[in-house]
């Protein structure tokens, strides 16, 4: 198959798959982790670490209805639990001083940015799992599409060089975010190293879509320029 080939589109999807696995993936990978710490945190008086040990089960459950009804381990649920248990350590280290806290936080994110640079060395980098995540709704189809996309050098580029940028971007946030928390007072960083965060990562999302849909154009268009030279070939 020639390199400048288009893969074939995605098959169709099937909304309710989609919409129950959104509804699973965001509920028990999200929803639920975050408001369970939340109240046992803050109505019940829970240690931090006794209350995001409790919440990482969400996730676990996340996993096991995956297992259960795609017969596989979902990539997404797998990741969300290994930061779940590397935020669970970082939690015991050092004091529990609010600046720690906002530190450990910060901490957690450079985390995420060395593993994506670390799977860069992996046969295939993170944000491919991360991508089939969100561009298919998990079915057999969808799945083997993505897949299959693997074997075209445009998509392989792209994949790498977005979890290039995403793997920077995050070392450099929380090297940002440590520096802060040293630098300004700790009521104004707890408004900041949120902000700072969600401001990442929507950044982060808009370059995505963008340069996703950049490459894409740029394939359409050097298989358009391929099939006009063969034509006059053939002429």
């Amino acid at each position: 198959m020639s390199v400048t080939e288009q893969p074939a589109g995605p098959p169709a999807r099937s909304g309710k798959a989609a919409a129950l696995g959104w509804f699973l993936t965001i509920g028990l990978n999200v929803v639920a982790p975050i408001v369970t710490y939340n109240v046992l945190t803050g109505d019940h008086g829970w240690s931090e670490f006794s209350a995001l040990l409790l919440s990482s089960a969400w996730p676990v459950l996340d996993s096991a209805i995956m297992v259960a009804w795609r017969r596989k381990l979902d990539e997404f649920a797998l990741v969300t639990l290994v930061f779940l248990v590397i935020t669970a350590l970082v939690s015991l280290i050092g004091a529990h001083t609010a600046r720690a806290l906002l530190i450990k936080d910060s901490g957690v994110t450079g985390l995420f940015g060395l593993l994506c640079l670390v799977t860069l060395l992996a046969p295939r980098p993170l944000m491919f799992y991360f991508g089939r995540k969100f561009a298919t709704d998990g079915t057999p189809e969808s799945t083997a599409w993505w897949n299959g996309l693997w074997q075209y050098e445009g998509f392989r580029s792209t994949m790498r060089t977005m979890t290039l940028v995403w793997g920077v971007a995050y070392v450099a946030e929380a090297a940002v975010r440590i520096a802060l928390a040293y630098a300004l007072p700790t009521d104004t960083m707890v408004v900041v190293s949120p902000v700072m965060l969600y401001a990442v990562l929507g950044a982060l999302g808009v370059w995505t879509a963008w340069f996703g849909k950049r490459r894409a154009a740029e394939g359409a268009r050097r298989q358009a320029e391929a099939e006009a030279a063969a034509a006059a070939a053939a002429a």
